[in-house]
């Protein structure tokens, strides 16, 4: 028996080490992105997000998990990218004004009254220039963008005075996220900007430290905004376009199915979260009047689009803007 027993130990040993071998390749075959949103679990966006993780899943049988975070539960959206920068396995839902602080020109994207439809959103992935965008954007920054067809619909004024003209926003503070092109975009719409976090405007409009907000109409539920504001100014000035970014690093290191399914399901959850939020835009809308907001549709969009133009010159991308719109036909 003791005879059997030795002539029985290499043996053994060797299976346990290829147990452990294969426990260890199945755990570097499974990966975690761990996605982080400044949005509510109410709002359409996290529904969205929660689908393209479930799909995910779904196509690589469980080897890439993407646990999706609302409410900015994994900090703020500056602090994520740069660890996204770094090399961490996060993930976060931004835009191309943050993104503008690392590839000025990007920025353009959500200038004022750069697009008009969901239609020229999607035109834009066969872009050239937006293409060596990202390109730089991964190569020199470390920020790879998944996907880009996430959009939240036009950002309006939401004030507690009528807003029609640009004259009107005259001496308003107006809530901005803190990057130069939302900055000089407010700016040049006739407002005072005034940068500040997502999480931080309800008590701010409260205590009045700013005299409104510009935020898409889906916003406004989510953050009970139409319990201090009164006017829902229909200027129209933004269409958001949101970018899903994550390491360039982590990607690279991805299997090349991974990847291909992580851009895909990104680009068919936006699109269709997207339609569906452009759907119920009017829904909303009808909602809040029936909780006492007024809407001001009445809006001199002519005079906003020339006054917005001021934002791309201040910048220094009316070069860059016209390119990309070039590239759209327009």
């Amino acid at each position: 028996m003791h005879r059997i027993t030795k002539r029985l130990m290499p043996l053994l040993a060797a299976t346990g080490l290829a147990a452990l071998a294969a426990q260890a390749a199945n755990a570097q075959d499974s990966f975690t992105l761990r996605f982080n949103h400044v949005l509510g679990p109410s709002e359409p966006f996290h529904e969205g997000f929660m689908a393209w993780a479930k799909k995910v899943e779904e196509r690589t049988n469980g080897g890439l998990k993407l646990e999706v975070y609302h409410s900015a539960q994994l900090g703020v959206e500056e602090d994520i990218i740069e660890q996204i920068r770094q090399g961490a396995n996060v993930g976060q839902n931004t835009d191309s004004a943050r993104l503008g602080n690392y590839v000025p020109s990007i920025a353009v994207m959500n200038g004022p009254y750069f697009v008009d439809s969901l239609e020229d959103v999607w035109k834009l992935s066969d872009s050239p220039t937006l293409a060596q965008w990202q390109d730089e954007l991964a190569s020199q920054h470390g920020l790879k963008v998944v996907c880009f067809d996430w959009v939240q619909g036009f950002r309006h004024f939401f004030t507690n005075k009528p807003v029609r003209t640009p004259e009107d926003l005259e001496g308003l503070r107006i809530r901005t996220p803190p990057a130069p092109i939302w900055q000089e975009s407010i700016r040049a719409l006739g407002a005072a900007p005034t940068a500040m976090a997502f999480g931080d405007m309800y008590p701010a409009l409260q205590q009045q430290a700013i005299d409104g907000v510009e935020l898409v109409y889906a916003n406004i539920p989510g953050g009970r905004f139409y319990e201090v504001l009164k006017y829902a100014n229909e200027t129209k000035h933004i269409m958001l376009i949101n970018f899903q970014v994550v390491s360039a690093q982590w990607f690279d290191g991805l299997p090349a199915d991974y990847q291909t399914a992580l851009v895909e399901e990104c680009k068919a959850a936006g699109r269709e979260t997207s339609q569906k939020i452009a759907e119920m835009a009017e829904t909303i809308k009808a909602d809040l009047q029936s909780k006492g907001m007024e809407v001001v549709s009445d809006v001199d969009l002519e005079a906003f689009k020339a006054a917005g133009e001021k934002a791309y010159e201040a910048l220094g991308i009316t070069d860059a803007k016209n390119a990309v719109q070039a590239e759209l036909g327009k």
